[in-house]
């Protein structure tokens, strides 16, 4: 009896050195069921420069395995990097391994969760004088409010269906290497309050569940802890909210195209419009200066004819001819008649004034003659009156 009970310690004790010391030291509840795949998604932007990224992974409880999606963890101090948890096999179940705060990340089953965690160390970035540095192949970063980013190539860039658990059937085969074993073995910090009630919050919410969402979650991924609604939620690669996403975001594409070519339909209806305006506006402007300098061509070629004419007119025209006036005759004078036997009863004779000379024309071709004097009449004695 006593030889079958040293027996069974020393098996015992042979499997418990089987165990990685990290396994062993952090070893929680255990499962019989291994947890599902790892989730594939999108690594949501960071909200803020100093935080750093925590992986989604699988957690149990009442209901069974529920998923605590991916987030955007402020550190609890400057100059430490996240460990992350993972599920392990031992002794006949498996069980979970929390994640930790630390100097140096440790090991984490090797379990690839992606954005930085392939399996083995950090290649996300790291920490330089109290400042963290951002490796942008892995890091969903605004570039133009992060200062501190660098970019470097590394092997598994994206998280998504992979085994989720070390050791078992059909999990990963990973040991610990002697700098994860003096890393587990450093003062380490837990998970910080934002970290344990993201994780609480997540198994409340029944979407989250496995045996609803068959690996695909609608909120696979998240901004900052304990946000699951808005802009900053990211879904499963293949969840119906995804799909409705993509469509939503390839309608919203198309909306955004039809309506800038509406956009550049109307401005280019509106050139156009412009243009033809403008080009009525040169053409009548045009037909304006046209009109006008015929019309100043007409006036000018009317007055040039006029003033031709005039001249033709006035060459052709003939000097008038100077008209010598005529002399007056001098009018005869009466016969003298016997006063003595006649009384001078007589009227003296008139005298008829000769006409004036014609006056000259200046249209006339040849100037007329001045009509010749007519001798003046000698008036007959009346005859006496008898007394």
């Amino acid at each position: 009896m006593r030889i079958h009970r040293t027996a069974r310690f020393l098996l015992i004790l042979f499997v418990m050195l089987a165990i990685p010391a990290t396994l062993f030291a952090q070893f929680g509840v255990s499962i019989t069921v291994a947890p599902p795949e790892l989730v594939a998604y999108s690594q949501p932007i960071c909200p803020q420069e100093g935080y750093l990224w925590t992986p989604g992974y699988w957690a149990y409880g009442d209901e069974g395995y529920f998923w605590v999606p991916g987030t955007w963890v402020e550190p609890p101090e400057v100059g430490v990097l996240w460990t992350p948890g993972y599920w392990g096999w031992r002794d006949g179940g498996y069980g979970w391994n929390k994640g930790y705060w630390g100097r140096t990340v440790g090991f984490y089953g090797g379990v690839n969760y992606g954005y930085g965690y392939g399996g083995s160390g950090y290649e996300g970035g790291y920490w330089r004088n109290n400042e963290y540095y951002y490796n942008r192949s892995v890091n969903n970063v605004d570039e133009r409010n992060f200062h501190n980013t660098y970019e470097k190539s590394v092997s598994n860039e994206r998280a998504g269906n992979s085994v989720s658990y070390n050791g078992g059937t059909g999990g990963t085969n990973a040991r610990a290497t002697p700098a994860e074993e003096t890393a587990a073995h450093e003062r380490h910090t837990p998970a910080t309050g934002a970290q344990s009630g993201h994780q609480r919050a997540a198994s409340q919410n029944h979407e989250l569940l496995a045996s609803v969402n068959h690996g695909k979650p609608t909120i696979a991924a998240t901004s900052k802890p304990g946000e699951f609604t808005g802009k900053g939620v990211v879904a499963a690669k293949g969840a119906a909210s995804e799909i409705k996403a993509t469509e939503n975001t390839a309608a919203e594409t198309k909306a955004t195209e039809n309506k800038a070519a509406e956009s550049k339909a109307a401005e280019n209806r509106a050139a156009e419009n412009k243009a033809t305006k403008n080009k009525a506006t040169e053409n009548k402007a045009a037909a304006s200066r046209t009109s006008e300098n015929k019309t100043a061509a007409n006036k000018a070629a009317t007055t040039h004819a006029t003033e031709n004419k005039a001249a033709l007119e006035k060459a052709e025209k003939p000097a008038p001819a100077k008209v010598k006036p005529v002399a007056a005759r001098p009018e005869p004078k009466p016969a003298r008649t016997n006063t003595s036997s006649q009384p001078s009863h007589q009227a003296a004779p008139r005298a008829e004034t000769a006409p004036k000379p014609a006056a000259q024309h200046q249209a006339a071709a040849r100037p007329e003659s001045a009509p010749k004097a007519e001798p003046a009449r000698k008036s007959e004695p009346s005859p006496e009156k008898k007394p």
